[in-house]
């Protein structure tokens, strides 16, 4: 049976869209990062009051603009696969859709009484931000890293809060109510600000015991702080012995992330470029 395929425009603005390969490809995602950066600015700026009007008269205009160009960018990406579904109930897909229809209810949610919601729902185009990580091939190692070592980071995390515990525990038997320490939950709250090195000073304590081991806590946080740190950078540094993958995705399932040799889908089995081998 034939394989269906798309026409040459859509398979054109396809490679455009989904893939930094190629120069155009490569002009369209930086235009598109410029355009989501001045809209999260656009967002920032009129939330500032006591500007000139001429200046919100500005931003309105400027996000109009954008707000068109991704409603475009939008479009374009549910008619360029042949399975359009894939995309717009997907986790970018959900994200271009909530950060596109701000302006547009603002017409429909009108009247004194939606003011306020009209006003909240148009801080929903802070979500462009988001799209800048699918345009960032390093943030595909980061993220392969974290996902590796999230077992590790966990008996960390759960190691810190045993320690977190009993040093809280100590604490309010060195302490006591009349320092402020008045439960074990709440010296333990204090062991958790001291050895994340946040130090809010709302608790202290004031006994000479009581001091030691608050200085002991304090420098085993700097140790604390440390690990995370070491056992993400490690995965992170391993992460170059992947195999290298490219940004071409699927045009019929939308699937990303295939090696540099690849053929067909990893997902759905489709031929990624026919006329290659056709």
């Amino acid at each position: 049976m034939t394989e269906k395929r798309l026409s040459p425009w859509k398979k054109q603005l396809h490679d455009i869209i989904y893939e930094a390969d190629t120069p155009m490809g490569k002009l369209f995602d930086v235009v598109l990062l410029i355009l989501i950066l001045l809209s999260v600015i656009f967002v920032m700026v009129e939330s500032v009051g006591g500007l000139h009007q001429e200046v919100y008269d500005l931003l309105y205009v400027g996000e109009w603009i954008i707000t068109i160009f991704f409603t475009l960018e939008y479009i374009a990406r549910v008619i360029t696969v042949k399975k359009p579904s894939r995309y717009i109930f997907s986790f970018y897909g959900i994200i271009d859709f909530l950060s596109t229809i701000p302006l547009y209810l603002s017409f429909i949610l009108v009247g004194s009484n939606y003011l306020l919601t009209v006003r909240a729902l148009r801080l929903l185009r802070v979500f462009r931000i988001l799209k800048i990580t699918r345009y960032i091939g390093e943030s595909n190692k980061l993220k392969r890293a974290l996902l590796h070592s999230r077992a590790k980071i966990f008996v960390f995390l759960f190691a810190v809060l045993i320690v977190s515990v009993i040093a809280g525990t100590l604490m309010y038997l060195i302490e006591g109510a009349e320092s402020g320490f008045k439960s074990i939950p709440v010296s333990v709250y204090w062991c958790i600000v001291t050895l994340t090195t946040v130090g809010f000073g709302d608790i202290a304590p004031v006994t000479p015991a009581g001091q030691l081991l608050a200085t002991i806590i304090m420098i085993l946080g700097y140790g604390i702080i440390a690990v995370p740190t070491g056992i993400v950078s490690a995965e992170y540094a391993k992460s170059d012995d992947y195999v290298h993958v490219n940004t071409q995705s699927c045009p019929n399932c939308n699937a990303p992330k295939h090696r540099d040799d690849a053929k067909y889908c990893h997902k759905c089995g489709q031929l990624l470029n026919p006329e290659k081998h056709s």
